[in-house]
């Protein structure tokens, strides 16, 4: 059986995928924390890459947070193959850069043995549903409104279908949409 390839992702309520326009409390980190740990590596750009390059210093000096420092063990530990034209080396000891093309690299890890390949990175997201590579998709959308910054589905066209498996909704107000793309 093929490893499952599943795209999870934050988003505010008017479709923006902005990290700083959401805070995540213990809920949301522990939801997160148990994802990651469903996989055995996960796919990022650049952007998102650099963003998380912020999981090491609290592995450092963690934050008192017990659902934010237990994220931030589980994230540094996490293998990560990152996606990048501009960069030419990374630092965090548990990431590669890529050295194919995301078709291919995805390609081989599901033929592979092990657990989920997840993805968490708004333009690999929008790269592998353009390719037919999401086996699940997974939306946690919070109850804010950003009013500007990068769309999730920007520039999808050809149309794209999903259906709804479930929803976790979380004391903070935001949901998590478990969809699977309708091919």
């Amino acid at each position: 059986m093929m490893r499952k390839v599943i795209a999870a992702i934050n988003m505010t309520l008017d479709g923006y995928c902005d990290h700083t326009a959401i805070t995540p409390d213990e809920e949301i980190h522990q939801h997160y924390a148990d994802l990651l740990s469903s996989g055995d590596i996960i796919l990022y750009g650049r952007i998102t890459y650099q963003l998380m390059e912020y999981w090491p210093t609290v592995v450092k000096d963690p934050t008192g947070n017990k659902a934010m420092d237990d994220f931030a063990v589980i994230m540094d530990r996490l293998p990560k193959v990152v996606f990048s034209k501009t960069l030419k080396s990374i630092d965090w000891e548990s990431a590669e850069l890529a050295d194919r093309s995301l078709e291919e690299t995805v390609s081989t890890l599901r033929q592979q043995p092990g657990r989920n390949i997840l993805v968490g990175s708004r333009s690999v997201i929008l790269q592998l549903l353009k390719l037919n590579l999401v086996d699940e998709f997974q939306l946690c959308v919070h109850p804010v409104v950003a009013g500007s910054g990068l769309p999730l589905f920007e520039n999808v066209t050809g149309g794209l279908a999903f259906k709804l498996l479930k929803t976790k909704s979380f004391g903070s107000g935001a949901v998590v949409f478990y969809y699977l793309p309708v091919r």
